[in-house]
């Protein structure tokens, strides 16, 4: 019988190599962010406390959030602040982009970005976990760049497989929160995610947590 490197059969190789790959890929769908302010979540006092964002504008971010999606928010701030004084302040604060919907015009916004990485991130779509995206932009970028991307992105996670951590990696979910989210399993359609999770939480705080899960086939 043919073996392979590690003197296993072929088929047996295959097998554990898949179940490394599936490990790899179940790590948190959500970028590491530590150094970008999320915009849904920070009090009007820490906005206000980022680069060209006075009191009055870090106040009407708090009035008119949430925001599902980037644009929204950057067609307000781009009323007042120049594409320098954007560049600078998204440097500091971003509202994630989903890796596999997200637009080119989303992408370019994310300081650093041009045509040819906008490019790479759309071309190995669709993504199933951060894992890949490390690995397919890692190709192009070193550790540093790939960590510093990673900040700006997610991958929508499953609701009736994804794990506690992949739970956890979502802005503003707890472990409270991730209980609940897993207590009203299998969901059959995102309207019952909306109708259970609205149990705990106010409409706006659930169309900021939907636009993070997907239910698949």
């Amino acid at each position: 019988m043919t073996k392979g490197a590690l003197g296993w059969p072929p088929r047996a190789a295959a097998a554990f190599a898949g179940l490394l790959l599936s490990a790899s890929l179940a790590a948190g769908q959500v970028g590491h962010n530590p150094n970008l302010v999320n915009p849904n979540l920070a009090s009007a006092d820490e906005l206000a406390a980022l680069p060209h964002l006075d009191e009055a504008l870090a106040a009407k971010i708090v009035e008119v959030r949430p925001f599902l999606g980037i644009l929204p928010l950057h067609g307000l701030l781009s009323a007042s602040l120049s594409a320098d004084q954007l560049d600078e302040l998204y440097r500091a604060m971003f509202l994630p982009i989903d890796l596999n919907s997200a637009g080119r015009d989303e992408i370019l916004l994310i300081p650093a970005v041009g045509d040819k990485m906008a490019h790479e991130f759309e071309e190995y779509r669709p993504y199933r976990a951060m894992a890949e995206f490390r690995r397919e932009i890692g190709k192009y970028v070193d550790d540093d760049e790939v960590a510093r991307l990673e900040q700006y992105v997610f991958v929508p996670i499953d609701l009736n497989t994804a794990s506690r951590e992949d739970i956890l990696s979502l802005p503003g979910v707890g472990d409270r929160m991730a209980h609940e989210f897993e207590e009203y399993r299998p969901y059959r359609a995102m309207a019952e995610f909306r109708r259970e999770i609205g149990k705990y939480v106010d409409e706006d705080e659930v169309a900021r947590l939907e636009r993070y899960v997907k239910l698949d086939g």
